[in-house]
Parts: C-alpha cells; structure tokens; sequence
C-alpha cells in the first residue's frame, strides 16, 4: 500500500487563476503532477515537458519529487525583460519632467 501526498497545481493569467488540488502517490514529481492536473487540456499553451515551473515562488526542476502540501507553479513566459521595461520607464519619466 503506497501513501498519498495531497499538493496544489497553479496556472495564473492576468484576469484569472486556476487551482488544481491532486491527491498524488508519495514520489510524485513536478511533471506528472501539471501531466496530472489536466491543466494543459484548457490552456493549450501549457507543455508539460517544456514548461518551468515553480514551487511556492522558488523554482524548480520538473523531475522535482513533491512533498504533502506542495504548490506547483506553472509560470509563464515573460513579456518583457523586467530590467529593459524599467529603463524604459525612467526615460519616459525623465522626457515628462524636461517637458514642464
């Protein structure tokens, strides 16, 4: 008889988050529980073996064994570089403040 770990798969976009709660047998890794969760059937965009994923916010590798209360993250591509759209930021500020 195996033991059951209870853990959370996690897909957010901007107007909405999706939460799957999975009963999954002690071993379980990160890919077969996002393979588990069915996530990719609504969101088409999700590749199981391709995508990063993330433990409560720290990443982490798909063949990552899972522990009971687990969150696993799938995290999606950056629009932007967060570095590139804050110089961008500054310059907008900075051409707004020459302006007055």
């Amino acid at each position: 008889m195996s033991a059951y770990i209870g853990i959370e798969v996690v897909y957010a976009l901007p107007s909405r988050q999706v939460v799957r709660s999975l009963s999954l047998t002690q071993g379980a890794t990160a890919l077969s529980a996002v393979v588990e969760s069915r996530l990719s059937e609504e969101f088409p965009e999700i590749v199981p073996e391709a995508a990063q994923l993330a433990c409560f916010g720290k990443l982490i590798g798909r063949d990552a064994v899972l522990r009971d209360g687990d969150r696993v993250e799938i995290l999606r591509p950056l629009l932007a570089d967060p570095k590139e759209a804050r110089r961008r930021k500054a310059e907008t500020q900075a051409a707004g403040k020459k302006l007055r």
